[in-house]
């Protein structure tokens, strides 16, 4: 009760143009804005870019904020649009770089992992996210959201301003299409697990 009370404080100081209370605010969902954006770009410097994109967004928007649904779902529907107008302009391409792999908890030093594993993973690694990349960009955002992020079917439609049954629908039709594109890669993929 006591953090929705400090929270609602945040946002009309932060409205009222406080930058500390907007760093206050925003430094509880950078982690996974950024995550969000991470996923979403493929790129550490699109993912940052996004970022800050969306920071502007939401400082922007702040006064427009009337707590129809809490603060972290307003922040992640902003970050996830900023996302997908940035793709459209864009039309970027997943791509898996060295930083990215690290940020996924990929090791070059783990000594439980042969050369020969390390390999396969990244190359099924960047096979999932191109297959990703490949998706429409509803479903995309949807299977993102759920399957990447882990937030729930009832978050993810607030996020993007549609109905629990559009959600499911885009995030079944995206896993069927990359279960589809992943089965062409059979030398990555054992049919029992995709």
């Amino acid at each position: 009760m006591q953090e929705n009370i400090d929270e609602r404080f945040l946002i009309k100081r932060a409205a009222k143009g406080d930058s500390d209370a907007f760093e206050a605010l925003i430094r509880a969902h950078e982690s996974r804005m950024y995550a969000v954006t991470l996923r979403m770009c493929g790129s550490r410097e699109d993912a940052q870019d996004c970022l800050q994109e969306a920071m502007v967004r939401i400082y922007r928007a702040l006064d427009s904020f009337r707590g129809q649904s809490s603060f972290g779902t307003w922040v992640y529907r902003i970050t996830m649009n900023t996302c997908l107008d940035e793709l459209r302009r864009r039309k970027v391409r997943q791509s898996t770089s060295l930083d990215a792999m690290l940020e996924t908890g990929w090791s070059p030093t783990d000594d439980t992992n042969t050369p020969e594993k390390n390999s396969l993973r990244s190359e099924q690694r960047r096979s999932i996210e191109k297959a990703i990349g490949t998706l429409p960009e509803d479903m995309k955002a949807a299977v993102v959201l759920r399957d990447i992020q882990g937030f729930s079917y009832e978050e993810i439609a607030k996020i993007l301003s549609a109905n629990v049954g559009t959600i499911k629908s885009r995030i079944s039709r995206g896993r069927e299409k990359l279960r589809e594109a992943l089965l062409k890669e059979p030398e990555l993929f054992d049919r029992s697990l995709v």
